[in-house]
């Protein structure tokens, strides 16, 4: 009997079948008493499919498979194929005796590359993150502090002593559960781990949109991972590319001698930044395979949010490409219809399936209402990076602080458009490669400078509303660019700079997630309110953040330059002490010690338009947090 029903042919080519990875593919199963495997690929233009393996010799004509109707795939079962044994499909194309055996798409595991074979596997393993998942919905939500490291599993840490490795997904859960729970943050980010066959894409270059690499384990293997995160309370965000693919001729590109899963014309199906194929997402079953893949990820993986990659290459025809090498959309427009109402319906998708989770986007324009529901007539992603605050603060910051009262609003110019979207500040692993130098490196004036340079980077983006990012090594103050193909600077951490900023980073985080004021509203405006955003003439910048119910208040300032400010005066809304919870000139974290004795009173004293004031030291290239309590 068929896996395929014809109503899971029905939905699969009206594109809304959302759960294809149970039908197609290779799925172990046991028929008249007989155990073998269920093969079902999509290839509407072959004219014969074969499936071919370690189990029959690789023999490309034994084991035909019969093609369901219309629908454009074609299935068989083959007795005695075991769980592990490697295949490929075999396509005779109708058109020009184009041959080729391809991959799996809904291959669940792979082999090790350079080898690019599929495998028969399954899916079974005891999960015991009941309790996180039953709970995780508040730990996603806009109002929670969410913190993100972000990781590329290959390089975190490696093994020198045996070639260098990787550690495994097995040998790295409880070293980085350990760390990332000691340094305060919520969620870790993996680069994709969809199985790619150039690990220098960083596994962006995906081939396998139901696999996890293999280079790291098996598919139970990083469910062990992503298990003993969520028992260790944290959560994991999975980087998907649905924008593009790569042209390796086993892969999915020109599949079954026609342009399947990519659009035939160049000018929309090659991506020329990354040499890629990108999807036909106005082709209905292209829509269900990637779809599927989404909800894949959260179904079997128990991921708890989906980062997705290049939307803004999705969103426009004319993306990275000059006049005349783009084709308008049917009104003449540059908008891609096809992927907007794709991303839509992904959005819709995602959140009715798994209403707990978190879809992320990377989108680097001005594109109108990326975090905002479909049904008001947003893209219905929950949460969009920041790419333009990334941008302005990473080239204030690189003026010499002599010259930073001509760029202040380089500083503030992201309080115009805070609240237009549900944003986080992401300091990724993209600005820190491709002679970008690290962002410690990218920091002026001397060894010290830097350094407070760096904590008072960090502590601005704590401070500011929206979630957080940063990319491993980002914590540490690594000096070089990051590399791939080695692992962190962790040898930095024996010098007390390095662990100083280590510390800082850590009672940062901890002190955005236990500080309500600094959280529950970075996606509204009623948690933001300015003090002074104008002293351009001393570069320093101070702003409250409010709790829900205002009962607590913490006042932010900032010192952009090496010089202290003493007897600097903030209006502030109330009287009372105020607690000074972090200053980032601490002796501790490295800096000088300047401050205000762990706290102030203050003063029936007016500024600002405000009842009440403080009068703080600001310490150099330095800032202070202070909360007052109702």
């Amino acid at each position: 009997m068929s896996l395929l029903s014809d109503h899971d042919l029905y939905l699969f080519n009206e594109g809304s079948h959302v759960r294809l990875y149970e039908r197609l593919g290779a799925h172990l199963r046991t028929v008249d008493g007989k155990p073998g495997t269920n093969f079902a690929v999509w290839a509407p233009n072959a004219e014969k499919v074969f499936v071919k393996g370690n189990f029959n010799g690789w023999n490309a004509g034994s084991h035909p498979l019969e093609p369901r109707g219309e629908s454009g795939i074609w299935e068989a079962f083959v007795p005695g194929v075991a769980r592990g044994d490697a295949y490929k499909f075999h396509v005779a194309s109708r058109h020009n005796n184009y041959r080729v055996d391809k991959a799996d798409p809904f291959a669940l595991h792979t082999e090790t590359p350079p080898h690019t074979a599929s495998k028969v596997w399954d899916l079974q393993y005891p999960w015991e993150d009941t309790g996180w998942m039953s709970g995780r919905a508040a730990r996603n939500s806009l109002d929670a502090p969410i913190s993100i490291y972000e990781v590329h599993l290959g390089s975190w840490r490696r093994v020198p002593e045996d070639s260098n490795r990787s550690l495994t997904y097995r040998e790295i859960a409880k070293p980085l559960a350990d760390y990332v729970a000691e340094m305060g943050f919520t969620h870790i980010e993996f680069l994709p781990l969809t199985e790619h066959p150039f690990y220098g894409s960083w596994g962006y270059q995906t081939t396998g949109y139901f696999a996890p690499t293999s280079r790291y384990g098996t598919p139970q293997d990083l469910m062990y991972l992503i298990d003993y995160l969520h028992q260790r309370g944290i959560a994991v965000i999975l980087d998907w590319v649905p924008s593009h693919f790569p042209t390796d001729d086993w892969a999915l590109g020109f599949f079954d001698g026609t342009h399947l899963y990519e659009h035939a014309d160049p000018r929309k199906g090659i991506h020329k930044d990354w040499d890629s194929y990108i999807f036909n997402t106005g082709r209905h079953e292209i829509r269900s395979f990637l779809m599927s893949s989404a909800v894949f990820w959260l179904d079997q993986y128990h991921i708890d949010a989906l980062r997705v990659d290049a939307v803004a290459s999705m969103l426009y025809l004319d993306y990275s490409r000059k006049e005349g090498e783009w084709i308008p959309n049917q009104f003449g427009g540059r908008e891609n219809i096809d992927s907007i109402d794709f991303l839509r319906r992904f959005n819709a998708e995602v959140y009715q399936h798994h209403p707990g989770v978190q879809t992320i986007a990377e989108e680097s324009t001005s594109w109108p209402m990326v975090s905002r529901p479909t049904y008001a007539g947003g893209l219905g992603f929950g949460l969009k990076w920041d790419m333009g605050w990334m941008h302005d603060a990473l080239q204030y910051m690189s003026h010499e602080p002599v010259h930073r009262k001509y760029h202040h609003n380089e500083l503030t110019f992201r309080t115009l458009y805070a609240f237009h979207e549900n944003f986080v500040l992401a300091l990724s692993h993209d600005e820190v490669v491709h002679g970008k130098k690290s962002l410690l490196a990218k920091m002026p004036g001397d060894p010290w400078q830097k350094f407070a340079n760096l904590r008072l980077l960090y502590a601005y983006m704590y401070a500011q509303p929206g979630k957080k990012l940063l990319f491993m090594g980002a914590e540490i103050g690594q000096w070089r660019e990051w590399s791939h193909e080695e692992s962190l600077e962790w040898h930095l951490l024996q010098q007390d700079s390095h662990r100083q900023l280590q510390k800082f980073v850590s009672d940062l985080n901890h002190t955005y997630r236990r500080e309500r004021a600094l959280h529950e509203l970075d996606c509204e405006p009623g948690g933001f309110e300015w003090i002074d955003g104008s002293d351009s003439q001393q570069s320093t910048l101070t702003f409250l953040r409010k709790s829900r119910d205002c009962g607590e208040i913490v006042a932010a300032a900032f010192n952009f330059t090496p010089v202290p400010r003493h007897n600097y005066r903030i209006g502030v809304p109330r009287s009372g002490y105020w607690q000074e919870i972090l200053n980032s000139d601490a002796r501790l974290y490295g800096g000088a010690d300047f401050g205000n004795l762990g706290g102030i009173e203050a003063e029936s004293y007016s500024t600002h338009g405000r009842p009440f004031s403080l009068t703080l030291t600001l310490p150099p290239l330095g800032a202070v947090f202070l909360k007052s309590t109702a």
